[in-house]
């Protein structure tokens, strides 16, 4: 299975680099405030659903452009076809495909290929892996971390009790960083490019593949109650053991 999924992967991030210089402004839509999308979205979908019901005949998804309407609550996919898409759409590389399947509500297999990196993240039962190489998450401690997070683009109604962490964050860290793409910023958390991440107001495509990753690579991953209501709720937190108490901290000092 791995393998297909590898050359699914690959097959759709060739397409996506190849188109990236053709989309035209008018052939982008605002789905709503700040969410853009694009004919490339919506093929690199299609592509996956159809990829993925060769390898999982009997799956579901769960999908963000609603390419198809398949359903299994047994078995089913969470994809992404682009998350990233304002990076992409903007002629950025940070940008990627998310996907994690789950079988009776856990995650069992999560991916997320960089097609301008050419690096593929996976996890499974066994452990964390970049393009093959198993690895864990870092050991660092929160003064000599790097923080990843997402800014607030379509729901400001938090904005000061979020910039108020931005600030504590700052002061007790080597820095933060904004990269365009939650997918990315977890599956490099796992790796231990980030030591933790944060954000609100996600989709379960943005965290579904990137959160198993986490969890697979050593990291630990909940929502800010330190709950396990991170994919389907409402805020993300992930880190290695260390970095993840010590934000959750921070986060309990804010009024999210």
């Amino acid at each position: 299975m791995t393998h297909k999924i590898s050359n699914l992967l690959r097959t759709i991030g060739s397409f996506q680099l190849q188109e990236q210089p053709e989309v035209t402004k008018q052939q982008i839509e605002e789905k709503s405030l700040n969410q853009l999308v694009s004919y490339v979205d919506i093929e690199s979908e299609k592509m996956l659903v159809k990829g993925l019901l060769e390898i999982t005949p009997n799956a579901g998804f769960l999908t963000e452009e609603e390419t198809t309407t398949i359903k299994n609550d047994e078995q089913y996919w969470i994809i992404d076809p682009i998350d990233g898409t304002t990076n992409y759409l903007f002629g950025h590389t940070k940008f990627c495909i998310s996907i994690a399947l789950y079988e009776g509500q856990k995650p069992v297999y999560a991916a997320i290929y960089v097609p301008a990196d050419k690096e593929l993240f996976t996890a499974d039962e066994n452990g964390a892996y970049l393009n093959g190489n198993k690895f864990e998450c870092s050991s660092r401690k929160l003064t000599d971390s790097l923080i990843a997070t997402g800014f607030p683009y379509y729901k400001f109604d938090e904005m000061d009790a979020y910039l108020s962490m931005l600030k504590k964050l700052m002061m007790q860290t080597k820095g933060l960083r904004r990269m365009g793409s939650a997918a990315i910023d977890l599956a490099y958390t796992a790796y231990g490019r980030f030591d933790g991440f944060f954000e609100l107001d996600l989709s379960p495509w943005d965290v579904a593949g990137g959160a198993y990753i986490v969890q697979q690579a050593g990291g630990i991953v909940t929502d800010f109650n330190n709950g396990e209501d991170y994919v389907f709720g409402n805020t993300i937190l992930a880190g290695n053991p260390d970095i993840h108490s010590q934000m959750l901290d921070i986060i309990r000092s804010e009024k999210f």
